[in-house]
Formats: structure tokens, sequence, C-alpha cells
């Protein structure tokens, strides 16, 4: 007998820049692909096992590259500007079940001048294992600009 319960896991991301004013410049809301290597990080923290490392960071990057489930980083993560990779605020709420969601909130304060174009989440403050990745289309953001992503995992 086989049985097949269709757990899956599915990203959402909500993406908004805000100017020094206070008004909101861009929204933009889309899913994400899952990446092929969260799935080891998944499993070992199911078990316990392989000392994996929960995700917690987001970050940003300057590629409209396609997303492909192989790739293992964003095409080209913003690392200055005040955009760099960042430890996000954790936590859970629910969407159809008790607490089946992990939402991951940063908000960034831009130092410069740049063109978002992607999004990604992460196990680590610097390489790790890249779990989500989404294409943003292009987004300009400048000095003073605030960019607010809350990204979503749906666990179903």
């Amino acid at each position: 007998m086989k049985i097949k319960d269709g757990n899956k896991s599915i990203g959402k991301f909500h993406l908004v820049c805000k100017g020094k004013d206070g008004n909101i410049k861009w929204e933009v809301m889309k899913d994400n692909l899952g990446m092929n290597a969260r799935l080891a990080v998944i499993a070992g923290l199911y078990g316990g096992t392989g000392a994996q490392t929960a995700f917690s960071y987001l970050a940003v990057g300057t590629s409209s590259t396609a997303v492909a489930a192989s790739q293992t980083t964003l095409g080209a993560e913003i690392t200055d500007s005040g955009l760099g990779r960042a430890s996000a605020t954790m936590s859970r709420t629910t969407t159809n079940q008790t607490n089946d969601t992990t939402v991951f909130t940063k908000t960034w304060t831009a130092s410069g001048s740049k063109s978002i174009e992607e999004i990604g989440y992460f196990n680590a403050s610097s390489s790790g294992v890249m779990g989500g990745r989404a294409l943003t289309g292009t987004r300009s953001v400048v000095s003073g600009d605030t960019i607010t992503a809350t990204y979503s995992v749906i666990h179903t």
C-alpha cells in the first residue's frame, strides 16, 4: 500500500518600498520557487540530524536571471548600500492549519541607489543554503528608501 499525503511548501513574498516621505513608491507580491538544496536542510531539521541550521535570513539582488530549482545563490546578491543579507524577524502564523506558515520579516534602509531584481531566503549570514528565490521585476531604490520584505512559507 502506497500512502501519499501531498505535503509541500509554498513560498510567497511581499516587498514594499517607501520613500523618505513614508509614501509607497512600489509594491510587489510573487510566489517563489523552492530550491532543491533546501530539502536536505528540512529533512535534517525534522530528524535533528546533520547539524542543520534553520532558515532565517533574507537577501536581495540585482540579477534577473530566470529562477531554477538547482540554483544555490542569488544571481547577484547586493552586499552594500544598506541592502545586504540580514537576519529576519521570524514568526509563525495560521494560513490553513494552526501555525502552518513560517514568516520572515525584514526592513532595510537604502544608503545608495540600486535596482532590485530578486529576493531569496537563506540559513546563514553568508554562504549557507538558499531555500527559495523569486524575481521582483526591476524595482529601483534610492538613498533613504525603506524596503520591507515579508516572506511567507506555507506548509501544506
